[in-house]
């Protein structure tokens, strides 16, 4: 069951899927299309899923769930990886790939394997103030409260 991204409790598991690229305006909008179709019909052992979605930065994926009155289950997780997996090759994007890092360069949002990142911040391209995207972030919460930090607020710090 689709519900809009704002509605769903600070709860929520979230799953976010960056894109090496990003999207064009027409693409957004079938990527919303697309989204709602399969949130609408997205199930666990036959129970409707609350999930809804955003998509930030035309970079972002962000999917949400609210796991009150059902949780996804392995089935239902396989399902969204091959939605998630028909969006790659149709949109010829990587969106599965957790090597990679997005960081703000000023107003421009970077994409870089992370062997990259690394000799950035060895080279002091980056820095513990650089923004970084924490993908790894689990609720909705997290997600508003830490996933867009500086580099030595979050998983990133280690290199920087």
């Amino acid at each position: 069951m689709l519900v809009d991204f704002n509605d769903l409790p600070e709860h929520s598991r979230i799953w976010i899927y960056q894109s090496n690229r990003s999207f064009t305006d027409n693409e957004i909008q079938e990527l919303e299309e697309s989204l709602s179709n399969f949130l609408k019909e997205w199930t666990a052992h036959g129970s409707h899923l609350h999930a809804g979605f955003e998509i930030k930065y035309k970079r972002f994926i962000v999917i949400g769930l609210d796991q009150t009155n059902a949780s996804a289950s392995g089935c239902s997780i396989d399902a969204s990886v091959h939605f998630v997996q028909s969006l790659e090759k149709k949109y010829n994007v990587e969106l599965l790939d957790r090597m990679n890092v997005s960081f703000k360069q000023g107003e421009f949002i970077a994409y870089k394997p992370l062997k990259d990142f690394k000799k950035m911040a060895k080279d002091k391209s980056v820095s513990p103030n650089t923004i970084v995207f924490n993908n790894l972030v689990a609720t909705k919460q997290e997600y508003q409260e830490h996933w867009e930090v500086p580099a030595s607020e979050s998983w990133h710090s280690r290199f920087v």
